[in-house]
């Protein structure tokens, strides 16, 4: 009897330390959901359109204060550090489905997933692109040849450029092989932004699903915390032996730290990536 009382004593002081624990844990994963909806959001970068500026397999995080915060339930932003500048390196929303991807405004349908670009065209820009050339308010928007190269998984030979977007002096990359994707010219309307990815021949950027509004800016992307060559599911990290392949040879060490977006006017440009490999 004695050992009877004894377990469920000791039952029930588990139970009321665990019950105790429940508004601590309660907070925690409240103040975590409050960073990632209002602050900081981890970003994984899915695919090469922003080669060579973005490898896959990137992972940065996202300031989502900078262009205000938002409003929950509503297409409200409140407390905007700044505006969003041409050439900054940006995550947003879209709709996809439907057989395609369009602006998450015009199919709230759908269901939204996020895509980073870099920010080309700003509210009342007129903007073509002619030739794999933006044109930006009836002018050209320089492009400078590196004579560097860069190969993608499927082996094809692209050519590496500077391009000068505003006061953003960043590489992008052009096939002469590959079909031009251009675009007549269009005026992005107000509060909206036209966005495009770096790997101009490889991208489905704004010349395709058209301008995005300021409600669907996450923010700017910022810190690069990892980085590696693998693009599993997260089931798979369950295994040990997952994490020592990666860590031993398919994580770009190198990477870690602020991404180069920009390089100032004089800057030397360190050569870029032969490969997205290790």
């Amino acid at each position: 009897m004695a050992r009877k009382e004894k377990a469920e004593s000791d039952e029930a002081q588990e139970q009321s330390s665990w019950l105790g624990d429940l508004p601590t844990l309660v907070l925690a994963v409240g103040v975590a959901l409050l960073i990632r909806t209002f602050l900081f959001q981890s970003f994984y970068v899915p695919s090469d359109s922003m080669f060579p500026t973005m490898l896959i397999g990137d992972h940065v995080f996202v300031n989502k204060l900078v262009y205000g915060l938002k409003v929950p339930f509503s297409d409200l932003r409140v407390a905007r550090f700044r505006e969003p500048k041409r050439g900054e390196v940006v995550v947003f929303q879209l709709g996809r489905g439907a057989g395609g991807i369009h602006p998450a405004d015009l199919r709230p349908d759908l269901p939204r997933d996020a895509f980073v670009k870099r920010l080309v065209g700003l509210p009342g820009d007129r903007v073509a692109v002619r030739d794999g050339q933006i044109i930006l308010n009836g002018e050209p928007v320089p492009l400078e040849p590196t004579g560097e190269t860069f190969t993608d998984d499927a082996g094809r030979v692209f050519e590496v450029l500077i391009e000068q977007l505003g006061d953003c002096r960043h590489r992008v990359l052009a096939h002469p092989q590959l079909p031009d994707i251009s675009m007549a010219e269009r005026e992005v309307k107000p509060g909206r932004y036209l966005f495009m990815g770096d790997n101009r021949d490889n991208s489905h950027d704004g010349r395709r699903f058209g301008t995005v509004r300021l409600q669907e800016l996450e923010g700017p992307a910022g810190l690069l915390y990892w980085s590696w060559d693998w693009s599993g599911s997260w089931f798979a990290l369950l295994n040990p032996m997952v994490w020592i392949e990666n860590l031993g040879g398919k994580t770009r060490w190198e990477r870690f730290g602020r991404f180069q977006e920009c390089f100032a006017p004089g800057e030397p440009i360190p050569p870029a990536p032969a490969s997205n490999k290790i």
